[in-house]
């Protein structure tokens, strides 16, 4: 709970006056005790706050305007106890901008099968007027996610849990600024995309930053301050006998840690969650700033290679959507392929920039070695190998008319010692494997980079293309070649007749 505590969702329930006013007043009493239920029970990760019971067209739109201005609120969960007329909700519903959450409930789990009158029946019509909202929402053709089951099923709360939670990354993209220290790499294409659109679908706000502003925050960093941040590494990681105090490899550290120090610093002057960097505009920066984007992305702020804004703003987004969850998840990226037969697999890496939340090492080492490219001074780093286990990858790409999200459920395999390559890694299979999953991928147009994550599941980013508004495509265990051509080609006509009629 306390990951999100600034945040609330608004629980409202749909009834109407047909059947007198002491049936409103159990409705009421119902869904205060649901909502009650549901946040003691503790298995939710933002708190719902009951809105009360709406009975008209009215109250409808008052209800669903407020939401819309309430900062705190990340969405709502509406119900309809009882039948709800659905054109009493259509001018609410066009008003409404937020995520929405049916749930599909009842108060009591059972029917009370020798005791029910028809008092009992014309109360509880969840089965009927659920089915009356469902209509005018898929009518309006609103974005929202159906949950089925009693509210106090454990089974019913992870889907709720798993809509909270991109609700809440949601709101956390909306003000989303990265900065961009120097421009795209190499004029690649996939890593750069439409800004402006991008603001306006999904809230980014791209700004180039110059290398110079790093570079004034790195002047002013003090030898305090350089210390204070050494005896953290030292706490938090293992030395190299060539970094520790004394050793040949130590100043290197020190620079990296006063690029650290200036780094978050301009991050923070600028209220950015996310940034990227550019190797070759790097001027009158020691060394490519590798173990200060480790870190930075464990604090939550989303990174991208190479100018790669979508990808830092989709690890930003995953960080935010995962936090109080113990897994960890990383940008990486897509380096050399390993054919092996049924365990043929994927390395990931990057040339420094992997994130600690996902290392299989309580301690991960420092380390300098040169780089061979970026034409810098040898780099501190990170270097670890990442835990085993399944987990998600996933990317945003730009197809010109939309912005698609592509996710591949991975399993992470403990992979051979490497000697010579001292970086982090992760290695992993794609599902259904590496023939079906990598080939998915480049048809789908995805990206070299990607945000992955343990603690993440398809769902969570289901819900958040849902609520956002994009393509998603997924790559799993059921995934054929043929039966995913066939659904990027069915997309891709959706796409074109939808802009067509708007």
């Amino acid at each position: 709970m306390k990951a999100f505590e600034n945040f609330e969702v608004w629980f409202i329930t749909g009834a109407q006056l047909l059947y007198g006013g002491d049936a409103v007043k159990a409705v009421d009493s119902h869904s205060n005790e649901m909502v009650k239920g549901l946040n003691k029970l503790g298995n939710l990760p933002v708190k719902i706050v009951y809105k009360g019971t709406v009975n008209s067209s009215g109250e409808v739109t008052e209800a669903l305007k407020s939401a819309n201005n309430d900062e705190k609120c990340i969405g709502v969960i509406t119900w309809m106890h009882t039948f709800s007329p659905a054109k009493m909700w259509i001018h609410g519903l066009q008003e409404f901008r937020k995520p929405l959450l049916h749930l599909h409930t009842q108060f009591n789990k059972e029917i009370p099968w020798d005791t029910m009158d028809m008092d009992f029946m014309n109360l509880n019509q969840s089965a009927h007027g659920d089915r009356e909202f469902g209509h005018i929402t898929a009518r309006m053709r609103k974005p929202r996610k159906v949950v089925v089951g009693h509210w106090s099923d454990k089974g019913a709360q992870e889907k709720i849990s798993i809509w909270m939670r991109a609700a809440a990354a949601w709101a956390d993209s909306r003000d989303m600024l990265i900065i961009r220290l120097g421009d795209q790499m190499n004029n690649v294409a996939v890593t750069d995309g439409d800004k402006v659109e991008a603001e306006m679908r999904l809230g980014y706000h791209v700004d180039y930053c110059p290398i110079a502003e790093l570079v004034a925050m790195q002047e002013k960093a003090t030898k305090a301050e350089i210390a204070k941040m050494m005896e953290e590494y030292e706490r938090l990681y293992e030395f190299s006998p060539a970094c520790k105090a004394g050793g040949e490899k130590r100043g290197q550290v020190e620079k990296a840690a006063r690029i650290e120090i200036a780094l978050r610093k301009l991050l923070k002057a600028k209220g950015a969650k996310a940034f990227t960097t550019n190797f070759d505009d790097l001027e009158n920066v020691d060394q490519i700033p590798g173990l200060a984007s480790q870190r930075l992305m464990a604090e939550g702020y989303g990174f991208g290679a190479e100018g790669d804004w979508k990808t830092a703003a989709l690890y930003r987004t995953m960080w935010f959507m995962s936090r109080g969850m113990k897994k960890g998840c990383s940008f990486l990226e897509d380096y050399t392929l390993n054919f092996a037969e049924e365990k043929s697999s994927i390395l990931q890496a990057h040339m420094l920039e992997v994130c600690p939340l996902i290392a299989a090492e309580k301690k991960p080492k420092i380390d300098v070695f040169a780089l061979g490219i970026g034409g810098k001074n040898d780099p501190a780093r990170l270097i670890f190998t990442s835990k085993t286990g399944p987990g998600v990858a996933a990317t945003i790409v730009d197809m010109g008319n939309r912005f698609r999200m592509i996710v591949n459920k991975v399993d992470c395999i403990k992979p051979k010692p490497l000697p010579k390559l001292p970086v982090a890694s992760a290695l992993w299979i794609p599902r259904p494997n590496l023939e079906i999953g990598a080939g998915a991928w480049i048809l789908a147009g995805g990206t070299h980079h990607t945000s992955f994550s343990y603690d993440l599941t398809v769902e969570y980013l289901e819900d958040y293309a849902e609520i956002a508004g994009i393509e998603l495509l997924v790559i799993d265990e059921n995934t054929t070649t043929a039966e995913f051509k066939k659904e990027m080609r069915m997309n891709e006509v959706y796409y074109m007749l939808n802009k067509a009629l708007q």
